[in-house]
């Protein structure tokens, strides 16, 4: 399923969130990306119609499988252009906004060779 850039930073902060906390709630969506509530509870509805989260009687937020897929092929995406830009000599705080910005439309095909460039085999 092709998803837009929008969906697929909530998608990235749902999985970051995760990693860092059992549980996700669209309260921590909004503080981690600066958005308001109304904003952040229309989106999760709209991932919630597709497919890509799940929300429980206690308004835990879940990735879907194809919601963890996307997910964590940007995050693969934008940890390594960030560290890649970083050796480059490129300041954290640019290397992080410009990896961003970059890492959603970056081609497979691109971002595969930069792997095999780097020497980064699949599992960053």
């Amino acid at each position: 399923m092709a998803v837009s850039e929008a969906t697929e930073n909530y998608l990235e902060t749902i999985y970051i969130l995760s990693l860092e906390h059992s549980e996700v709630h669209a309260v921590d969506i909004c503080s981690y990306l600066g958005y308001s509530r109304p904003t952040v509870s229309i989106v999760l509805r709209q991932m919630r119609e597709n497919g890509l989260v799940t929300v429980n009687d206690e308004n835990h937020i879940y990735l879907t499988d194809e919601g963890r897929a996307i997910a964590t092929a940007i995050y693969e995406r934008h940890t390594l252009l960030t560290d890649l830009f970083i050796s480059m000599g490129v300041s954290k705080e640019t290397a992080l906004r410009d990896a961003c910005k970059i890492e959603h439309d970056l081609s497979d095909e691109t971002f595969q060779a930069i792997k095999r460039t780097v020497g980064v085999g699949d599992k960053h």
